[in-house]
């Protein structure tokens, strides 16, 4: 769990080798961030959550999020779609109910290469998206949303820097 900004507070741990994010009583929110930027990347990690959470990995400047459980907004689970302020119909993750093993580990790897961003879940391609807007580079980051009590498991993270 190299390489990310983790100073003490009550909303991450790390334990097991695992990154681990929980909301606290008051439900406050908590971004945890890559100590490097990254433009062209590809990230993958190990998540593992049970229950309603609301959850995400952003890449980029300005960030664009890689949406993990339920949106607040929606009120339905949108795991590996994007969110830009608002879930872009074109980006909505598609297939992730057969993929998706609630409570066990599941990889998702993000690719960001140029103006182009790609989503797979446990080996299969779920979403993609492509906007220009999210093009200069940004930390990779981790979060916790408020609005509910969570706890959210990630580990075997890395983020390889790609050729365009």
């Amino acid at each position: 769990c190299t390489g990310w900004t983790l100073p003490p507070d009550p909303y991450w741990s790390v334990k097991a080798g695992a990154i681990v994010g929980a909301s606290d009583p008051q439900q406050k929110a908590s971004m945890r961030y890559t100590e490097k930027s990254y433009g062209d990347v590809a990230f993958e990690a190990d998540v593992r959550f049970t229950g309603e959470i609301d959850s995400g990995i952003m890449l980029r400047q300005p960030e664009v999020q890689v949406q993990i459980g339920v949106s607040r907004s929606l009120k339905r689970d949108m795991t590996c779609s994007f969110y830009t302020g608002t879930y872009p119909e074109a980006a909505r993750a598609k297939g992730v109910d057969a993929l998706l093993r609630p409570g066990e580990w599941n990889r998702i790897r993000v690719e960001a290469r140029g103006d182009t961003f790609t989503v797979w879940l446990n080996g299969t391609e779920v979403s993609r998206y492509t906007d220009a807007k999210y093009a200069a580079p940004g930390p990779i980051g981790l979060q916790i949303h408020a609005g509910l009590p969570m706890k959210v498991e990630f580990r075997d993270l890395r983020a390889q820097p790609l050729e365009r």
